[in-house]
């Protein structure tokens, strides 16, 4: 789940980040009035959730309140990769007179934060990181023992940097890392982070993730930051597809059916796996098929929450087939997602056979839930049938339905 900067800097500030002063403004006059309160120059920024607000002009500055209400007007009315804004950050414009770069990242390889730091910010870290490899540092920590302050000392020391400089910089990247845990974090990075020409440091623009699963844990600070629980927050705002998955996996506190990812294709999908998921949406569209949508299944659903799911896949107009594909399970009953999904099909007014492309579920209550997939004349796969097969004859099923020629392996 993505912040937009707004948000992200609040969290920052409530774990002691130094921020600009400012405010949000939902219209041309609201930032005027921010612009009067704030004083002196001012930066205004659009908050999307997408990059590249510099280059499509949702940065401007201002001098004064009536151009910051000029700016923002213009602001407010400009796409940014298909997404207006939800509002404008006007902002203290700082002096500046170095740039870093600050991030904690959670490193998959070796199970562990990774908190970065270079002192070349303002551009993008993977370009310092490939031609300047010398300006980059890294330490991993554990989220197990006390925090170690003196490691993110080393780190910023490892630069070269001493004196104020050292102690006010481990202060930051310690504040950032400890929010990195605190919140259950995938990503906090802040760049550039400024030392302002009278020598304070201060995050000029930052970027959070949260994982998906923290957000229950975290629910009452995302309730203050006013961010609702069907707000999916990719990298751009929701669909209404996808706040009616949010509600559906909602719905039931049992297992997972309804974090959904919308998209434009004919196929749907009702997949599960973990890191397994996305190995079948890939080989679907390896294998040529079209997905519809991306989602997630699992942890033992009912079988209303699992036939709301395919009820919402068939709304999608132009959805020709579904193909229901999870790995090996044992948390998650194959009788009860077989019961769902075809309860979904029969009350979306089709023929399970015709609009289930193939079924692929092996694992606890197997044989009672194949028992079912016969009786309504379903194709199943058993755990002989690697799930890239079973994704590969749904693509091939709904290219015959079409009349395009079959898939080759």
């Amino acid at each position: 789940m993505r912040f937009y900067e707004f948000e992200a800097k609040a969290l920052l500030a409530r774990n002691g980040v130094p921020v600009s002063k400012g405010g949000t403004a939902a219209t041309a006059d609201d930032a005027a009035r921010i612009a009067r309160e704030v004083g002196g120059e001012l930066v205004l920024k659009s908050q999307v959730l997408s990059g590249g607000r510099m280059k499509a002009g949702g940065v401007k500055f201002a001098a004064s309140a009536d151009e910051a209400r000029a700016a923002a007007e213009q602001i407010l009315g400009l796409e940014i990769s298909g997404q207006l804004p939800r509002c404008v950050l006007v902002e203290s414009k700082q002096p500046v007179k170095k740039e870093y770069y600050a991030g904690v990242i959670y490193d998959a390889l070796a199970k562990l934060p990774v908190a970065i730091f270079s002192d070349m910010g303002g551009i993008d870290i993977e370009q310092v990181a490939e031609e300047h490899p010398r300006h980059v540092a890294r330490v991993h920590f554990s989220t197990f023992a006390p925090f170690p302050e003196f490691r993110m000392k080393e780190l910023v020391a490892s630069l070269g940097i001493t004196g104020n400089e050292l102690t006010a910089l481990t202060r930051i990247m310690s504040q950032l890392a400890q929010t990195f845990m605190r919140h259950g974090l995938t990503l906090a990075e802040i760049n550039p982070l400024a030392q302002l020409e009278d020598g304070r440091f201060i995050a000029l623009d930052a970027h959070l993730d949260m994982e998906e699963e923290a957000r229950d844990g975290q629910a009452a600070l995302l309730a203050e930051l006013g961010i609702g629980r069907e707000e999916t927050r990719l990298a751009r705002p929701p669909t209404p597809f996808e706040i009616r998955g949010a509600e559906v996996d909602a719905s039931d506190h049992r297992g997972v059916a309804g974090r959904v990812v919308e998209f434009d294709g004919t196929l749907g999908c009702v997949i599960g796996a973990g890191g397994g998921s996305l190995t079948i949406f890939d080989a679907i569209r390896k294998y040529g098929g079209d997905p519809a949508n991306y989602c997630e299944i699992g942890g033992n659903p009912s079988v209303k929450k699992a036939a709301e799911l395919t009820k919402l896949i068939l709304s999608k107009p132009g959805v020709d087939k579904i193909c229901v594909i999870m790995n090996v399970v044992s948390n998650t009953r194959v009788d009860i997602v077989a019961r769902g999904v075809i309860k979904g099909v029969i009350e979306s007014g089709y023929d399970p056979a015709e609009k289930i492309a193939i079924f692929r579920i092996p694992g606890s209550w197997e044989d009672e839930g194949f028992k079912i997939l016969e009786r309504y004349g379903v194709e199943y796969c058993d755990r002989t049938v690697p799930m890239s097969e079973a994704a590969r004859r749904a693509v091939e099923k709904t290219r015959k339905t079409k009349g395009d020629p079959e898939v080759v392996a």
